[in-house]
């Protein structure tokens, strides 16, 4: 398995420095004994609060392109504290990436209350999934039965007879776009998911789904 080294402390102090050495040791050698092929070794100085990091971006990019199959860290806590902690291991969890930590000299195990809170996570965004594709299907059925061909509404059309329509979860795309994601790195998360889709087409259906919403707001 392919391997991303996180090391993360949050001042420039001197001991935070020599930390950061260690962890990188450390968990270079935890790698070896699980013979996992270490591809990125990621350290940074910030707030475990703060999820705007660039070590988690970098991260993110190789496990979403499947460049990276496992993360390593020393603790829960260097990864992220707080709702920032909680957000990271869901995105983690949602792209099926393992986590390995010294702590715990393996996999690494959440406290009973995270587990809980990513569970309740996982329910909520669920929840929230079925009544965005629900809005979606009752927004589109008024359109129609109003007339409204989706057809009409695609430039080249005449170019795209035939071709299957690809699925994959728009309201993901829309909760990715609200988070200050780029088409480009949506679309990348979207192939991380397993669905095989383009820039453009991430964009084109994200358009067509702030239509429909309109069209569901005005009535």
């Amino acid at each position: 398995m392919k391997a991303i080294i996180y090391c993360r402390v949050s001042t420039e102090k001197e001991a935070q420095v020599s930390s950061l050495k260690r962890q990188r040791i450390e968990l270079t050698q935890l790698a070896e004994e699980n013979e996992f092929e270490v591809v990125q070794v990621i350290e940074e100085q910030a707030s475990g609060y703060d999820v705007e990091r660039d070590g988690i971006f970098q991260m993110l990019h190789f496990f979403t392109n499947e460049e990276a199959d496992v993360l390593l860290i020393q603790d829960e806590t260097r990864l992220g504290r707080g709702n920032t902690k909680i957000a990271l291991f869901h995105q983690l969890n949602k792209l099926h990436i393992p986590v390995y930590s010294m702590t715990h000299n393996g996999a690494l195990q959440l406290s009973e209350s995270d587990s809980m809170v990513l569970q309740i996570v996982g329910i909520v965004e669920e929840y929230q999934r079925k009544i965005h594709n629900l809005k979606i299907k009752r927004g589109m059925k008024r359109a129609v039965d109003n007339g409204y061909n989706p057809l009409n509404n695609l430039s080249n059309q005449h170019l795209a007879r035939g071709r299957e329509k690809k699925e994959f979860p728009v309201e993901e795309v829309v909760r990715l776009r609200q988070n200050g994601l780029t088409f480009h790195e949506i679309a990348a998360t979207m192939r991380g998911m397993g669905y095989d889709v383009s820039k453009a087409t991430v964009h084109r259906r994200y358009q067509q789904y702030q239509s429909l919403e309109m069209q569901e707001d005005k009535r």
